[in-house]
Formats: structure tokens, C-alpha cells, sequence
């Protein structure tokens, strides 16, 4: 048997792969946010006054959201530009929402389509 030494590097992984950090990690093992789960098209905006470093207990990945949402932003894609699982992405918002350093502005219900419009195309979709 083999002892390995510290730093060495295991066969599956590579230079490309960057830092392996487990999604529980970094949500502390939660899997729900603070507060009401957010609309993957919900709009995420940061507050004109926040300071995220200014803000003790807030990884990395809370204030580069802070900064990705100076500008409105969609929750998927914040995932999407962090490379994180939405869920993941909806538990550092429910933490950024709960210290007043962002905003969530979901999209009006009435822009959305009729269920019997979706049910439609779907089976239309289904048929070809």
C-alpha cells in the first residue's frame, strides 16, 4: 500500500479542473434557501449601497454574485456565470436577500402563458 503525499495529485483530476468544491460545502449543507426559493427567470439586482466586503461570514461566491447583479441579472444566469447548480445559487441569494444586499424582482404572472397553451405544445411537440 501506498502512502500518498500531501499535495499529490489524484489520476481524475487535472490543470484544467480548477479548485473540486462540493456544492454542500458551500452552502453550509443547505439545501433551501432563507427565504422563498427563487423563479429560475427572477431578476436579481444589487442594492446601490451594498458592500459585500464589508460584510463578515460571506464566501467568495456571495460577493461575486453581489457584483455579477450590479447589473440585473436572471438566477440561471448567475448559475450559469458562476458554474454552480441553481440550487446552489438560490442558498447564496436567500443569504444575500436576508442581509439586504440584493434584490429579487420575479416576473409578473401575468406575462406568463396559459397552462393549456404549454399543455398544446407540448403534445404538439410530443406528436412529431
Amino acid at each position: 500500500m501506498r502512502a500518498e503525499l500531501p499535495g499529490a495529485q489524484h489520476e481524475w483530476l487535472d490543470g484544467a479542473a480548477g479548485p473540486v468544491v462540493r456544492p454542500y460545502t458551500l452552502t453550509g449543507g443547505r439545501v433551501r434557501p432563507a427565504v422563498d426559493g427563487f423563479d429560475l427567470i427572477a431578476f436579481v439586482l444589487t442594492g446601490a449601497d451594498a458592500d459585500p466586503f464589508g460584510q463578515p461570514g460571506l464566501q467568495p461566491e456571495h460577493r461575486r454574485l453581489v457584483e455579477l447583479a450590479r447589473r440585473p441579472a436572471a438566477v440561471a444566469d448567475l448559475a450559469a456565470d458562476l458554474d454552480l447548480a441553481v440550487g446552489v445559487v438560490r442558498v447564496l441569494l436567500g443569504d444575500l436577500l436576508a442581509r439586504g444586499l440584493v434584490s429579487v424582482h420575479e416576473p409578473p404572472a401575468a406575462g406568463l402563458p396559459d397552462n393549456d397553451i404549454l399543455k398544446a405544445v407540448v403534445s404538439g411537440l410530443r406528436a412529431l
